[in-house]
């Protein structure tokens, strides 16, 4: 699998520009994600918070929790604690402040760790979510192995990641606009030279469908599952540990 970064020309990390593009783009992250996506995040992450009603899960971490809408709209399983983990600082606080405006500040705790090493001993979550996160790690395969250590045996994980549609014409209209719009506009309203150019080669190069599934089962998890969602733009993978 080729490493995607924002700067290919640039000596650092995956991790370290990942961290800073998200910080520069966090005041308007929220904006843009509503305006580009044309709303219809909402409706995956509600698919995503239904897979866990069947287990109620009482601890849940949310990685690479961004400005925290998973977190957020995961309240509504009635959990005890809910931790947003992300390496962006900026996202992290945007996130603190939707949460105290919605009256969870002591349900949601939202504390900067990297998926690579997560700081939370083993066992210690009945579910993980990921929401648009999994294909920005650095190590894929450590990133997976780290959420399973820390779920608990019965355990749920949950994640939803961009892929790409293969019907024609959704195909071809979809590519346009994620190659030319969508970047345009992006590094335009954003004020970032590459954050929505890194977005569609990201999702190009990662290993959507049954080869994430393969990762999945490679590091752990069983009972996994596939759904496309809106025509394959958005994929939704569930696995037990």
């Amino acid at each position: 699998m080729k490493e995607v970064k924002p700067d290919q020309l640039s000596d650092k990390s995956k991790r370290e520009q990942v961290e800073e593009m998200f910080n520069s783009i966090a005041p308007k992250y929220d904006f843009l994600n509503r305006v580009l996506s044309l709303g219809i995040d909402k409706g995956w992450r509600k698919k995503a918070i239904n897979k866990l009603k069947p287990i109620q899960p009482k601890f849940i971490l949310d990685v690479a929790t961004g400005t925290g809408d998973l977190a957020i709209a995961a309240m509504k399983l009635n959990p005890t604690k809910i931790i947003g983990a992300d390496i962006a600082q900026g996202m992290l606080d945007i996130g603190k402040q939707k949460s105290a405006a919605k009256g969870y500040k002591d349900n949601i705790e939202f504390i900067k760790a990297d998926s690579a090493a997560l700081p939370f001993n083993d066992q210690a979550f009945d579910a993980i979510t990921v929401a648009f996160g999994v294909r920005n790690f650095q190590y894929l395969d450590k990133g997976l192995l780290e959420m399973h250590r820390v779920l608990k045996p019965g355990g749920r994980l949950v994640v939803l990641e961009f892929s790409k549609p293969s019907a024609f014409p959704y195909k071809q209209v979809y590519n346009f606009y994620f190659k030319y719009i969508l970047p345009t506009l992006g590094n335009l309203l954003s004020k970032s030279s590459n954050a929505y150019t890194y977005l569609p080669e990201s999702v190009k190069h990662f290993p959507e469908g049954e080869a994430f599934a393969a990762h999945l089962k490679n590091t752990g998890y069983k009972n996994i599952m596939v759904q496309p969602l809106t025509f394959g733009t958005c994929s939704l993978y569930t696995a037990d540990k």
